[in-house]
């Protein structure tokens, strides 16, 4: 594992603290970074309104009309036919026939039995938190799903990721749906690595590799797929002015959004490029330098801000060509001046061919507890949560009412941050803190910019409050001036489900991808368990499938093993023709529980290992492609079942009806919704992927079966 930081250089770092504060103060003169991250103070344009109340309940509650109309564009203009897509890469690769209804769902011939109702299935991704561990993990699951890729087309699962209506992120997750979104949605393979090395410009096509970038029917145009038209923009509010475009940068790539991306350069440490100490000690420097801008506007600074400056090299636009010196490079914005509201001038996002993004925040409030989780989109920030329900633009974070706007607050860097700040763990006292391992970089923030730390928590990120005063008989914060936030999985949902059951979002199908720390570096099933007690504190506003109560069933039951359906063997749902706004989402849980069978051991990285060279990324991407397509391992089940379970298959490593299995789990809120029952394979595969409620010590859960659903023999 690589160092977080190694101790023997914190003198020079906090020496150097020392000779940059006398520094910073005493020139106007600040780096194009610096200039870059400086929130900009302006007169709100009349008749603005800060913040949307999003209804009073969970049936009330409304969308952003911006999100809504992103939605709206991508369900009518490109989800047809990057869902007919997917099918074809399903039916190429099955050995059993699909289902007629499956099939017509796919295809958009079979229709709702009320018109007002979508037919289409709804998909959202879920991306866990877990450090880099669980952005490569993440991102391994996402190129199984990407249709652009012909491996992933060629098992069956390809196109889901252009499918997908949803994809939400925390802390690891965060930097994998980040980066992709602002890099212009490119082949996961660029995203990570760099289009060609990193040395290429991107020309519009998201880094797409020239051979075959838009199949037919994925939905992302080509000679085959012509784009169709794109529904008019509704009216935005009025704005004021946007901050004045930073100085030109040294090359770096950094003059504009979605120009330049050279991969998440995972092989240099996140504050240690080097090994030299003095460097290195340079290279925080520069991060402490580009800071100073925000801090003389008068906005507190905390480590998240540093923190935020160091991840913006790595995930953020500018990444390109990226070299040990260009990381400490005062010349160059570094990503700085990306804001994450720039996501909706991205190609692919302006044409709708990209799912929508949103990123979890949890917020820290004072002797308070449950905290608000919020969720950050390109539109809007805020939370559907009841006790606020409110949002404010993103693009104007930083602004605590209607007639002072700030802009410039939402770079896309500090809002990865805020979402995979995980130093508020050191905090447990002052002294722990400052004698932690990395208590001497938090030292010398302190002496860089002096605060004082009663009113100033260091661990924590800090947004100025634009709901103060707002439902004070509910909302924990509406007294405070800022709202402290921390990472994205503070509750224990690492998983990040909840923006994906908020009914006014209508999604029925999640893929919940959950790379976790519980067990050494691997999933133990207890994040979706804290997703479910986080749905339970408000039972009218979410819809949770049943899932096991403990983390030991997941464990002996194998169900962080394999893929488990949730969901759909309950009474309510096992061959329902109807659902209701009550009906939860069908949940597809993939974990990263254990490397495949006979396979060795990759993917359970620490959470703090902050380097990664590429020789290690590309094996557990390759590791978790195996993972995503595998299904069942046939040697997962007793040979008294795995016979009749495959259909009398050849036995082999993945579940030959695996892609087929997965296709009807996307489809089967659909299926109900149409008044259709299951039928064929479709039975088969429900009865052995989905959990049928059992828990250890011979219990049942409440959403017991007929199905086995345990996948390894005797531990039903």
């Amino acid at each position: 594992m690589s160092p977080f930081y190694a101790p023997r250089r914190w003198v020079v770092v906090v020496l150097l603290a020392g000779l940059l504060a006398s520094q910073v103060f005493a020139t106007s003169q600040l780096s194009p970074a610096a200039v870059a991250n400086t929130p900009v103070t302006s007169r709100c344009a009349p008749h603005f309104t800060l913040v949307r109340d999003a209804g009073p309940n969970a049936v009330a509650q409304s969308l952003a009309p911006a999100e809504e109309a992103y939605i709206s564009a991508r369900t009518a203009t490109v989800l047809p036919s990057a869902w007919r897509a997917y099918l074809a890469n399903v039916q190429a690769s099955s050995p059993s026939e699909l289902p007629a209804y499956v099939s017509s769902i796919l295809d958009g011939s079979l229709k709702s039995s009320s018109p007002a109702v979508a037919s289409l299935p709804r998909l959202g991704i879920a991306s866990s938190g877990g450090g880099y561990r669980a952005a490569i993990f993440g991102a391994g699951i996402l190129n199984a799903f990407d249709g652009r890729n012909a491996s992933s087309r060629g098992v069956g699962t390809g196109g889901l990721l252009q499918a997908s209506t949803y994809h939400s992120g925390l802390s690891g997750g965060s930097w994998l749906i980040g980066s992709l979104s602002q890099a212009n949605f490119p082949p996961i393979q660029n995203l990570v690595f760099g289009p060609h090395g990193g040395n290429v410009e991107d020309d519009g096509t998201g880094g797409a590799p020239p051979v075959d970038p838009n199949p037919p029917g994925s939905g992302e145009g080509g000679p085959n797929n012509p784009e169709p038209p794109t529904p008019p923009e509704p009216p935005t509010p009025p704005e004021p002015p946007s901050p004045p475009d930073p100085p030109p940068d040294d090359g770096g790539g950094e003059g504009g959004p979605n120009k330049f991306f050279g991969g998440w350069n995972a092989n240099f440490n996140l504050f240690a490029t080097n090994n030299n100490a003095a460097l290195n000690s340079l290279s925080i420097g520069t991060l402490l330098s580009e800071i100073s801008g925000k801090s003389a506007s008068g906005f507190p600074v905390t480590f998240n801000d540093v923190y935020s400056r160091a991840l913006s090299r790595h995930f953020v636009n500018g990444t390109n060509g990226t070299t040990v010196n260009s990381f400490s490079s005062n010349t160059s914005t570094h990503g700085a001046g990306v804001r994450f509201s720039d996501i909706v001038t991205v190609p692919t996002f302006a044409k709708h061919q990209q799912p929508f993004p949103i990123i979890l925040g949890n917020s820290i409030s004072r002797g308070q507890d449950p905290n608000v989780v919020y969720e950050f989109t390109p539109y809007e920030t805020g939370s559907y949560e009841p006790t606020l329900s409110a949002f404010m633009p993103t693009k104007f974070l930083g602004s605590r009412n209607s007639t002072v706007c700030v802009t410039n607050y939402d770079q896309a860097s500090f809002v990865l941050g805020t979402s995979s700040d995980l130093f508020s763990q050191f905090n447990t006292s002052l002294p722990a803190l400052f004698n932690s391992t990395v208590g001497p970089l938090f030292a010398a923030l302190n002496q860089t910019f002096p605060q004082p730390l009663s009113t100033v928590e260091l661990d924590a990120a800090y947004y100025p409050n634009p709901f103060f005063g707002l439902k004070n008989d509910t909302f924990l914060d509406s007294d405070e001036s800022f709202i402290r936030m921390a990472n994205g999985g503070e509750s224990g949902e690492v998983v990040p489900l909840q923006p994906l059951l908020v009914k006014a979002r209508g999604v029925d199908v999640i893929v919940a991808v959950d790379a976790s720390n519980g067990n050494d570096g691997f999933a133990t099933g207890s994040a979706l368990i804290a997703a479910q007690n986080r749905a339970r504190l408000f039972p009218s506003s979410y819809s949770f499938p049943p899932v096991p109560s403990t983390a030991e069933t997941f464990i002996a039951h194998g169900l962080v093993n394999r893929p488990t359906f949730f969901g759909c063997d309950s009474a309510h749902t096992i061959n329902s023709t109807t659902t209701d706004t009550n009906t939860p989402p069908l949940i597809v849980y993939i974990a990263n529980g254990g490397p495949p069978p006979g396979e060795p051991a990759l993917t359970n990285t620490p959470n703090l290992q902050l380097q990664y060279q590429p020789e290690q990324i590309q094996g557990m991407l390759n590791q978790v492609f195996t993972i995503a397509t595998q299904g069942i391992p046939p040697s997962f089940l007793s040979s008294t079942n795995s016979t009749k379970r495959h259909n009398n298959h050849p036995m082999g490593d993945k579940d030959p009806e695996w892609a087929a299995c997965l296709a009807c789990a996307i489809v089967d809120r659909a299926r109900a919704r149409s008044g259709v029952q299951r039928s064929g394979v479709c039975v088969g595969c429900m009865e052995r992927y989905c959990w049928n409620g059992s828990e250890v010590g011979g219990g049942s859960g409440s959403g017991s079966g007929s199905g086995s659903g345990t996948g390894v023999p005797g531990s039903g």
